[in-house]
């Protein structure tokens, strides 16, 4: 008997040890997490839910438990835009008491999304938001899915999606037929984390091959390589996924990861429906997604992978 308990102990710390996506750690709606490591604390904000423009959860285990918090990070979305549709917030702390939070919301004038910022001298705000959107892209369909990027040599950017199948087309996400683009920019910031520097590059693009778009995108520097993840079909289907892509310089030319090392994520791999919207710590040491558990009504807890790195790849 105590030869099979010892059996059983090493396959249980077997099974834990390749426990790399955990989940869901916050077992409600919380789509669209963005994370943030301050003070030995953890915290993540999620697109407009339960009553509030900006959801925020709290972790001081290093991810494994959240406690969702009972308040808004942002109360006013601001005088440019509206509330109801306020989506995947990106945190950021400038150093102390100094933080930004991006975000999308919609631009009553013209009924697209642009992204935002709003400062707070704390980590769950209230965050007060800008006058302006930092980008708005009208033309292009819309800018959504901000997040944001330090590099080895101190410049802020972010990087964020042109909502190209907001112009419409139908079928999948509104662009069934592929019709539009949805390219990832990057924007430089000034130091104050609200002021865009010079115009947006294009950095990587939707094909075929990831249907009616790209989105969610996500950028990190790990030994010597950018790696730009991103979500690719459409986040109301089972096949949504995330998903990567490589490059030397902050501002490529990427080159997106092929099988068998992509998708990083995707329906049935560790028991997930949909997974995307992934938001990572820059140091790689953790990165937080949401995936479906219902698709009807829509409902995206919010799950964790500690991911392992290559000079070229990554794996969950």
């Amino acid at each position: 008997m105590a030869g099979f308990n010892f059996i059983a102990l090493l396959l249980i710390a077997a099974a834990s040890t390749m426990a790399t996506v955990t989940g869901p750690v916050i077992n409600q709606d919380f789509p669209d997490p963005g994370i943030m490591s301050y003070g030995g604390v953890l915290y993540a904000f999620a697109t407009n839910g339960n009553g509030y423009n900006i959801q925020v959860a709290q972790s001081t285990n290093g991810g494994s438990a959240w406690t969702v918090l009972a308040k808004d990070a942002l109360p006013n979305v601001g005088s440019w835009a509206t509330t109801g549709a306020t989506w995947a917030p990106a945190p950021l702390s400038l150093g102390t008491n100094s933080f930004v939070l991006y975000y999308t919301a919609t631009n009553p004038s013209t009924g697209s999304h642009c992204v935002g910022a709003a400062t707070a001298t704390t980590p769950t705000g209230p965050y007060t938001p800008r006058s302006s959107p930092i980008q708005c892209q009208q033309a292009g369909g819309g800018a959504i899915d901000p997040s944001p990027f330090r590099d080895t040599n101190g410049q802020l950017y972010i990087v964020f999606k042109v909502d190209g199948n907001n112009l419409g087309g139908g079928g999948s996400c509104g662009n069934g037929n592929l019709a539009y683009s949805t390219p990832i920019m990057l924007q430089a910031m000034n130091a104050d984390g609200v002021t865009p520097n010079g115009n947006p590059v294009t950095i990587l693009d939707r094909s075929a091959a990831d249907g009616p778009l790209i989105e969610a995108p996500g950028l990190v520097h790990i030994d010597g390589t950018y790696f730009l993840f991103f979500s690719s079909n459409c986040y109301n289907t089972n096949l949504y996924d995330t998903s990567y892509a490589t490059a030397t310089s902050v501002s490529g030319p990427y080159t997106k990861a092929q099988a068998p090392v992509a998708p990083f994520l995707l329906t049935g791999q560790f028991g997930l429906t949909s997974p995307g919207s992934a938001s990572i710590l820059p140091d790689g040491s953790l990165i937080v997604f949401h995936a479906s558990t219902s698709l009807s009504p829509l409902i995206r807890p919010m799950y964790i992978s500690h991911p392992t790195w290559t000079s070229s790849s990554v794996a969950p």
